[in-house]
């Protein structure tokens, strides 16, 4: 067979630590699909194994998640069948490939077979997450309001939409006027430039006092005690991202003094666990994706090839929405 082209970490550190390598393609084994991408998702999470920050049995892929055509089909899978446009997400890394095999049950046929890869590839796995962040954590909906942090990400402006279609009143955070620009757009009915405003006062000033039902946290240490000012009593605060750093202890008194709230760190990886989990969520998200309740933005699009450039972009937060390579 042919060989093809992916991206290896041998040893952690700056983005330039990523190479290059060739290897041979082989044949999917029963249960396995060979997909050939079209587009790969780049989530913060790729480089914090490329830094090291998070560990990793090295050498190692990075990535996830992608989207293309099943080039070959295993033994035994019914569900998707060669030609087929397909989106998987697979939690051992290595999507930053020319083409990748992952179990087929971790992968679906979309269901708008035209729809644009990089689009497709920038929903999975962000849209994945705020899948669960929005119906699963616990319900929320109509006449409930919600703080969401680093609200111009790929997840924040996929999760504002996600909740605004439940009736949320979403109130996000972001870092440049430009930024609260395109939240708005996007579901975002009260944007904060940290800069220029405080949070907490804004939450209290939507919902008079009361605090958000769910606060999305997805900034970490730098604010971390401010976010537990802004649930209300019972609320929720749902850790999921730290790029300033972990927030490190939590103080039991701390939660039982501001209104005996609930704190969680929740992640994607434990939400899909199971693949009936993953194609619930994948179906739902696709599904308000064709309806135009979502709308995707890729906000950031490079080649394969200069992965490095990419990393350099979101850890220097110079991205809005999802990020993207191509092949």
């Amino acid at each position: 067979m042919s060989k093809y082209g992916r991206i290896v970490v041998e040893t952690t550190g700056v983005p330039d630590v990523m190479r290059w390598v060739e290897d041979e393609a082989r044949s999917p084994a029963q249960g396995e699909i060979r997909v050939r991408h079209e587009a790969i998702g780049v989530d913060y999470i790729d480089t914090q194994i490329r830094s090291g920050l998070l560990p990793a049995t090295l050498p190692t892929g990075l990535g996830f998640a992608g989207v293309g055509m099943a080039v070959e089909v295993g033994a035994g899978v019914e569900h998707i069948k060669a030609g087929d446009r397909v989106a998987y997400m697979y939690f051992t890394a290595g999507s930053y490939s020319e083409e990748r095999i992952v179990p087929a049950e971790r992968a679906i046929a979309l269901p708008d077979q035209s729809l644009a890869a990089d689009l497709a590839a920038g929903a999975l796995f962000r849209g994945l997450t705020a899948w669960y962040l929005s119906t699963r954590l616990r319900p929320i909906g109509k006449g409930d309001a919600a703080l969401v942090h680093a609200a111009a990400g790929g997840v924040g402006l996929i999760l504002s939409q996600w909740l605004k279609h439940l009736g949320v009143t979403v109130i996000g955070t972001v870092d440049t006027e430009e930024k609260a620009a395109v939240v708005r757009e996007y579901g975002c009915q009260h944007a904060v430039v940290l800069s220029k405003e405080d949070f907490v006062a804004k939450v209290n000033e939507v919902t008079g006092g009361a605090g958000v039902a769910i606060v999305y946290e997805a900034i970490g240490k730098e604010t971390w005690e401010r976010s537990l000012d802004c649930a209300r009593r019972f609320g929720l605060v749902a850790s999921y991202g730290w790029p300033s750093g972990d927030p490190g202890e939590v103080s039991l008194m701390n939660l039982r003094t501001k209104g005996s709230l609930f704190v969680t760190r929740p992640t994607v990886t434990q939400y899909t666990a199971e693949a009936d989990d993953f194609r619930t969520g994948a179906a739902a998200l696709f599904q308000l994706v064709k309806d135009g309740a979502i709308r995707i933005k890729v906000g950031n699009s490079y080649p394969l090839k200069e992965a490095h450039r990419a990393h350099t972009d979101i850890v220097a937060g110079r991205t809005v929405g999802s990020v993207v390579l191509i092949p």
